[in-house]
């Protein structure tokens, strides 16, 4: 009679085992989520990178001189916005190089100013 009245549910062993199990496959599904994030941002950077690049190119195939700053690139209309960093979450990161002579502008090139390295082990400025 007793055993007909008895709740049915888990006892707190069991409760223990799932969350043991979570917990273990969190701990392998956690570190490879983050190397993940950081990839596809190294690649967002890298596809930014060539974006500007190339806009930089065309605008001075079309002018005959750099732009002053990344600026006149969207003014122009060579870009529609600034592209941002998205290891430093900015655009205002970016490091301009200008060229050797400096009356044909001031930005020949750009790169990255975010500190750190890629998973591949180059520093982000020498993207």
């Amino acid at each position: 009679m007793y055993a007909k009245n008895r709740q049915r549910g888990f006892t707190l062993i069991e409760l223990l085992v799932v969350l043991a199990i979570i917990a273990l496959l969190l701990t392998l599904a956690v570190p490879r989520y983050f190397q993940t994030i950081d990839a596809s941002k190294e690649t967002i950077l890298i596809s930014n990178l060539q974006a500007t690049r190339d806009a930089i190119d065309k605008f001075y195939g079309d002018t005959g001189k750099y732009p002053d700053t990344l600026a006149d690139l969207v003014n122009k209309k060579y870009l529609r916005s600034l592209p941002m960093d998205p290891i430093t979450q900015s655009t205002a990161t970016w490091i301009l190089i200008a060229p050797d002579d400096q009356e044909k502008g001031n930005v020949y090139n750009i790169k990255s100013g975010a500190p750190g390295q890629t998973h591949l082990g180059q520093s982000f400025s020498s993207l």
